[in-house]
Formats: structure tokens, sequence, C-alpha cells
């Protein structure tokens, strides 16, 4: 969120020397190199980030400095990836960088099945009633398209946790209580 452009182009640090060197970030050496960079929740980044990246990503395939004054071009072999969330906590990508972020795929939730191998997984210690309880919750929001994660769900299931070690109280009076503390009350007509 608080990415600035030169943060993902070429930054400024100080030397073991006290005088200024610049330190080129994962993007610039992947563009150099011919690799790939993955740009993990892009959506997270601000306007002023994504537009610095424009000319990158459309057939000029170069990104510019301001700092230094270097246009740096794309090795040919060059690509990115970027991941996107959907979640409160995340910017509208602005529609010129959107239509240069091509092919798109969409990745749904998980299935009943997945979600439950997922909270297995985090979650090894939970009993399965409340893997089972959390999973339903997840199903029944997904089904109204609901954007509730299955990161939420390990949220949920761990505050229960914690609840029921610090109270002694049964997972089923706790886990609507332990939904309504991680999603807000609007979750609760879900459960």
């Amino acid at each position: 969120m608080d990415t600035r452009p030169e943060d993902l182009i070429v930054t400024p640090v100080i030397g073991p020397d006290g005088k200024i060197q610049y330190a080129a970030s994962s993007l610039v050496s992947a563009m150099v190199a011919g690799g790939i960079l993955i740009l993990d929740e892009g959506n997270r980044m601000s306007e002023k980030a994504w537009a610095s990246l424009a000319p990158l990503l459309d057939d000029r395939r170069y990104v510019e400095s301001i700092i230094t004054g270097l246009r740096i071009p794309a090795h040919r072999d060059f690509r990115i990836v970027v991941t996107m969330n959907e979640d409160a906590s995340t910017f509208e990508v602005p529609e010129y960088i959107h239509s240069r972020l091509q092919p798109q795929i969409y990745i749904d939730f998980p299935e009943a099945d997945e979600e439950m191998m997922i909270l297995k997984e985090n979650l090894p210690f939970a009993a399965a009633s409340i893997l089972r309880y959390v999973v339903d919750f997840l199903q029944r929001a997904h089904a109204a398209d609901e954007l509730y994660s299955v990161r939420d769900g390990i949220n949920i299931a761990r505050y229960a946790l914690k609840m029921m070690a610090a109270t002694e109280k049964e997972p089923k009076a706790l886990l609507p209580l332990a939904v309504e503390r991680i999603l807000g009350e609007e979750a609760l007509r879900y459960l």
C-alpha cells in the first residue's frame, strides 16, 4: 500500500563508505536478466506505483528511474505475473493498467473438500467439528458471492481455539463469536 514508484525500480541507499549508491529492485533484476517477476497482491499498490510500471506493461517494455535518470529496457524474455485478491483492503487497479495485464486467469474459491484440506494443514491440532463448522460457514458465504477467504476461516478457527483455551467454553458457543469478531456482525447471516 505504501509502495512508492522508486521502491519498484531503483532505490538510493547509503553505502558502506557513506556515499549514496543505487540498488536495483527485484523487478529491475528480473527485467535485465530476462526472468519472471511475481508481484503478489498487486491491487494493494497505489495508482502512483502502478503508473511507474505502465510503459513496462505495454509494447514499450521499459521503466524509468526518476532518481537516477535511467531508462531501463526489459529483456525480451522478461515476464511479469501479478496476483490480486478481492477484499476491502485493496484498491481498484486503474483501467489503463488493467487493460495491459493480459491474459487474466480468475481463480474461484476452493470447493469444500479443498477448504477442509487447507484448514487441516494450517490447524492440525483443531477438532474436525470446528473445521467442518468453518468450512460450512465459508461455503454458505461463497454461495452468496461473499468474498470471505480460507484465510478468514483459519483466523475464525484460531480465534475460537484461543477463546476455548481461555474460557473453557464449548466450540459451538465460541464459533459465532469468532465469526463476528473476525468478519463483523454482517457475517453472522451465513452461520
